[in-house]
């Protein structure tokens, strides 16, 4: 008889738009095999009417906990005050405490499992349950990385007053729950923490993103992917417009640039003009990896590891990224993919690229052949139903 596991998620992991409901999407797929599923998930926006139709197959029971929008602003504002994570104070709300009391002594779960750390509240009092939490990445990390980077006075301090509550948080979470995961041995490396964290990396249908039906005709020569209302992509994506794009344009002055992705934000918008086209929601993102030459991810903010480069490496396209990036990616430079920082940098590594099919060619492969052997879902999934099952009882 499967032991029951209780996973809560401060999304609904559908539509697959960001890279926590992809990541919690495919877990929940494969941690199915191994465990009976009651599925909670919070929601501050409204629900895709198709989403627990695709979720139903892997579930026993799915609650969706609409958030009220009134108190999570109400809550944002209070958290000012208080120490926890502001993202902590946004999603907690008594009611929907309330709702998961409920369901934990419905169900009397023998595991629970959690994602990021501000569903971690709502479990704080379930001291009998063996509990794992996934970290997914170092979001303190990432926002000291906004504080650095911010021109803007007060928002550089909120930043950096955020980064230094969710430093201290994830310490307590650490400490709180018997099992603890994250993305990558990168983003494992700047939690401050001497409990072990185990590195659960994320995975790529190399099957569904494949180079089959590949077209000769590519109108793009650049890709950026994404969603495009989440802050490291807006900064990616105007670095690339603004920073690298006047430079490729010296040389080549017809150079196209596809930015597709949910949500672009009003920052993003702005970017659109003759050679630079952005295309919102594509209802199959494969068509603009299978449309453009070169994936580009100038990526300088934000932390773990990307999705959107496993799948233009499973797509067998040439990929440009940040070291930032490639630290959880862990690619070869030269052999499977290509770093820079510098908007020179970058420039060069596109003209140098597009002058050579060789070695567009050369990168895709190797490329595809690094994701298919790091990155899969069942093996990933596999290792975590693992630990989760053999967690010492407290």
């Amino acid at each position: 008889m499967k032991l029951r596991l209780l996973i809560l998620l401060t999304r609904i992991p559908y539509p697959l738009e960001k890279g926590d409901k992809l990541r919690a999407f495919h877990q929940i797929k494969e941690l199915s095999k191994h465990f009976e599923i009651i599925l909670c998930c919070l929601s501050d926006i409204k629900n895709d009417p198709i989403a627990k139709e695709k979720l139903s197959p892997f579930c026993s029971a799915i609650y969706f906990i609409k958030l009220n929008k009134f108190y999570t602003y109400w809550n944002l504002c209070k958290g000012i005050f208080l120490k926890d994570p502001l993202q902590v104070s946004y999603f907690y709300q008594k009611k929907a405490q309330k709702r998961i009391d409920h369901i934990i002594a419905k169900h009397i779960p023998n595991r629970v499992y959690c994602q990021l750390i501000r569903s971690t509240k709502y479990l704080e009092k379930y001291t009998f349950i063996p509990k794992t939490v996934d970290l997914m990445d170092a979001l303190s990390e990432g926002m000291k990385r906004r504080a650095d980077t911010s021109l803007f006075w007060p928002l550089k301090k909120l930043y950096a007053s955020e980064a230094k509550r969710l430093q201290e948080y994830e310490q307590k979470i650490t400490a709180h729950f018997q099992h603890v995961v994250i993305i990558s041995s990168q983003d494992r490396a700047s939690i401050l923490t001497k409990k072990p964290i185990q590195v659960i990396e994320n995975g790529i249908d190399t099957d569904f993103y494949n180079t089959q039906d590949k077209t000769s005709h590519k109108p793009y020569e650049l890709l950026f992917t994404g969603n495009m209302s989440y802050r490291p992509n807006i900064d990616a994506a105007q670095f690339l417009v603004r920073k690298i794009l006047p430079l490729l344009q010296k040389k080549v002055p017809d150079l196209r640039i596809l930015i597709a992705g949910a949500k672009p934000s009003r920052e993003v918008r702005a970017l659109e003009q003759k050679n630079v086209f952005i295309s919102g929601w594509m209802d199959d993102i494969r068509d603009a990896y299978k449309q453009s030459r070169i994936f580009i991810a100038p990526l300088r903010l934000g932390s773990g590891l990307q999705n959107k480069l496993l799948e233009a490496m499973a797509m067998q396209m040439p990929c440009i990224t940040t070291p930032l990036c490639n630290g959880a990616l862990k690619a070869k430079e030269h052999q499977e993919i290509l770093i820079a920082e510098k908007a020179e940098d970058f420039a060069d590594a596109v003209l140098a690229l597009l002058n050579d099919q060789g070695q567009q060619s050369l990168l895709g492969k190797k490329g595809r052949a690094h994701v298919q052997k790091y990155f899969n879902w069942e093996s990933s999934s596999s290792r975590l139903a693992r630990s989760i099952r053999n967690i010492d009882e407290p």
